[in-house]
């Protein structure tokens, strides 16, 4: 049975990993890129290492991950050299020493610095986590006390935040929060880091493309073998819709009142529908399904779950059985023919499987022929029931079409029950009344005579004219008036995979080709917003797209900017999908827009070399916006996972700005600050000079490709940012 099969493609959830390993977002660590000698650049840092230093997320991106910045007059120098060597051994180290915080506290820090490997068994991150540890040595040197004010005795605690830090702080909150689906939901009021962080560790997780975990006795919703036993099960559901009826009103001859009749035992088939169900319901607890994300989920407790919550019920009553009855010698022979209509509930799952064929019109034909076959089938049992009950009646049981046709048929009624025509003419001739009735081509040879019977007919008939509509009408106008969006959709997907033909894609390249145009339907479900708003106001599409791109406008880049500016801004804001191992950017390329990451990971490379991990929420682009210039990228820009991008053309953008000449020139300030990583600076190497204390002088070399220059040719312009000295090349 055709099926989606969600998507497929592997993901790179290191993240996912790192985030499992802690009990809340207050987690303080840094991952460093091992790839780069000596500096260690780091590419992504939590929200509880943020708070905890006082440094917003944008002033750590590319700062060494041995934490140079921290280091102050009471640090170790022993230590932090053997800090140094553990990175450059690329091996674990854990220690204790003293850091001091951005505005000059100082803090007692438990540091553990681990390796992560990938798939090769190479060392490309460090994972850095610091833990607070400075309450535990004042517990253990009780004459050192807290800091006390002078005037009210008070303890004095200095917290002192960046501009934006609550931003950058929500922001590396919410990648934490969607990267990793195992995080535990934990008492806000206590949110601590796990145990295992800084005792015995679990395996350490390797930076790779991670391979499906999925168990042995997992099945596959689109395999083979599931293929093979959902055919099975429709035709079980279609005996079971054909047999019940007609043991309800031809087997049972004598109706209620016949205790005596002769019980054959259940069939063979009977009993084998019944294993072929409760078998059924064992392997749905252990087929896969397809997520609303998309996802192929293989979880085994969330397939359960999922089971549990939608057909579990359905299938159980449809697999009761119920000739265990006759076991018992119960003398209900009617009342357990009637118990058995409810396994015609198993009909709703064979309604859901229905619309796997919508996109093939002969098929929908050839099943909806058999959906009216059934229907006759079930309305000639009924007629056959009227017909008896009839027979039953002392005031209408010789005008009955029943005795008419024994009269014809020269078999004569004899008394209440006995005599009367032969079960296969019985059927024969109920079927033929059903047929002629739903077709509305009666010849009335067989007609109804008594008041249930004309009832009955005209159900029929109505019933009739419906199913005539249906089947023998314009199929293709009725399925895509039912179906007009799924005959699209499918419609666009035979049009790909044309194209696919034509020009004899690659299998790699047709994937990657499905994968995004089946993750944009989903997005969209294939609507053309902006053909859709053509015709409305600009005041009301400028309101609509406000709100679609709301999460966007929320950052404080735009806090400043007017209302005016806002829906200038939303109305050029388009969406994108990346889906894992595509480019975004590639080095080299022309800047086109700004990109802001709504959901994923991706990770910027520059010569295979890891430069930094972007979330939910980070802000990617170039801060050169003011000159009418070619802006060219010095980095890759790849997805780790399955991506939802929205993105401001710099043509779109600059227009904008040129309109709201007031919020230009902070925008243009902000932006600075706002960018998670700019694919235009280049790239920084710091050095220390001299001892730590007053007089401390930091250089930062800014450069876009490695220089090699005599150090007696290097003049340098000293400035002063941020209560930080810095020496510009």
């Amino acid at each position: 049975m055709p099926v989606m099969r969600g998507l497929l493609a592997p993901q790179n959830t290191f993240l996912d990993t790192i985030a499992t390993r802690f009990d809340g977002t207050h987690s303080n660590f840094v991952l460093g890129n091992a790839q780069v000698q000596s500096l260690y650049p780091i590419v992504y840092c939590s929200d509880g290492f943020c708070e905890l230093t006082g440094y917003a997320r944008a002033e750590l991106m590319q700062k060494s991950c041995a934490c140079h910045f921290l280091y102050g007059p009471e640090t170790s120098d022993r230590l932090t050299a053997q800090i140094q060597g553990a990175l450059d051994d690329r091996r674990e180290f854990k220690t204790e020493l003293i850091f001091y915080k951005k505005e000059g506290t100082q803090f007692w820090c438990l540091l553990d610095i681990v390796p992560i490997k990938n798939e090769k068994g190479e060392v490309v991150l460090f994972l850095v986590s610091h833990k607070d540890i400075t309450d535990k040595k004042k517990d253990q040197d009780p004459e050192q006390g807290p800091e006390m004010d002078e005037e009210t005795g008070l303890e004095v605690h200095r917290v002192t935040r960046p501009p934006g830090f609550n931003a950058n702080r929500r922001r590396s909150r919410a990648v934490l929060y969607h990267l990793s689906g195992h995080l535990q939901k934990q008492d806000k009021s206590k949110l601590k880091i796990n145990n295992n962080m800084f005792g015995e560790k679990p395996p350490i997780p390797e930076y790779k493309v991670a391979a499906i975990q999925k168990s042995r006795f997992i099945l596959l919703h689109y395999g083979t073998f599931k293929a093979g036993w959902d055919w099975l099960i429709l035709l079980a559901t279609f005996y079971v819709a054909v047999t019940v009826p007609y043991n309800v009103c031809f087997t049972v001859v004598g109706g209620r009142d016949e205790g005596s009749a002769p019980r054959s035992p259940p069939s063979v088939s009977d009993i084998l529908v019944e294993i072929l169900f409760m078998l059924d319901i064992v392997l749905n607890f252990r087929t896969t399904f397809v997520s609303t994300s998309g996802q192929v989920v293989y979880d085994a407790r969330s397939i359960c779950v999922h089971y549990v919550t939608t057909w579990l019920f359905v299938d159980i009553i449809a697999a009761l059985p119920f000739d265990l009855l006759y076991a018992f010698n119960v003398s209900v022979y009617f009342g357990v023919h009637l118990l058995k209509t409810v396994r015609l509930l198993r009909l709703l799952r064979l309604l859901q499987k229905l619309e796997r064929y919508s996109q093939y019109s002969a098929v929908v034909l050839t099943l909806l022929m058999s959906m009216f076959a059934l229907l006759a089938h079930w309305m000639a049992c009924v007629w056959y029931f009227i017909g008896r009950r009839e027979i039953e009646s002392p005031g209408s049981w010789d005008i009955g079409w029943l005795h008419e046709l024994a009269k014809r048929l020269g078999t004569p009624v004899a008394g209440v029950l006995g005599g009367g025509p032969s079960m296969r003419s019985s059927y024969v001739t109920s079927l033929y009344f059903a047929l002629s009735s739903l077709t509305s081509v009666g010849f009335g040879n067989v007609s109804a005579n008594t008041d249930s019977e004309k009832i009955f007919s005209i159900c029929t008939m109505l019933i009739g004219a419906l199913m005539h509509a249906v089947v023998f009408g314009n199929v293709t106008a009725i399925i895509q008036r039912m179906y007009s969006r799924r005959s699209l959709y499918h419609t666009r997907t035979k049009d790909l995979k044309d194209f696919i033909r034509v020009h004899r894609l690659p299998k790699a390249l047709e994937q990657r080709m499905l994968e995004c145009f089946q993750t944009m339907w989903s997005v969209n479900n294939g609507i053309d917003v902006s053909e859709l708003l053509k015709d409305f106001p600009d005041e009301l599409r400028a309101d609509i797209a406000m709100h679609l791109n709301k999460e966007l406008l929320q950052l404080p880049l735009f806090e400043s900017a007017s209302r005016g500016c806002l829906r200038s801004l939303s109305l050029i804001i388009k969406t994108s999908f990346c889906a894992p191992g595509e480019f975004l950017i590639r080095q080299g390329d022309a800047l086109q827009a700004i990109y802001f990451v709504c959901s994923g990971s991706m990770e910027v490379l520059k010569d295979n070399t890891v430069l930094a991990i972007l979330g939910k929420g980070d802000l990617i682009g170039s801060d050169s916006l003011t000159k009418e210039q070619v802006i060219k990228t010095n980095a890759n820009v790849k997805a780790l996972t399955y991506c939802d991008l929205q993105y401001i053309s710099l043509k779109g953008l600059r227009e904008v700005l040129r309109l709201y000449p007031e919020y230009a020139q902070k925008f243009i300030s902000e932006i600075q600050h706002d960018l998670t990583y700019n694919l235009t600076g280049g790239s920084t190497a710091t050095a220390k000079i001299g001892s730590w204390g007053e007089g401390t002088l930091t250089i930062s070399f800014f450069f876009s490709a490695p220089l090699l220059i005599h150090p007696f040719l290097l003049q340098c312009r000293c400035f002063s940012r941020a209560q930080h000295s810095y020496c510009r090349v």
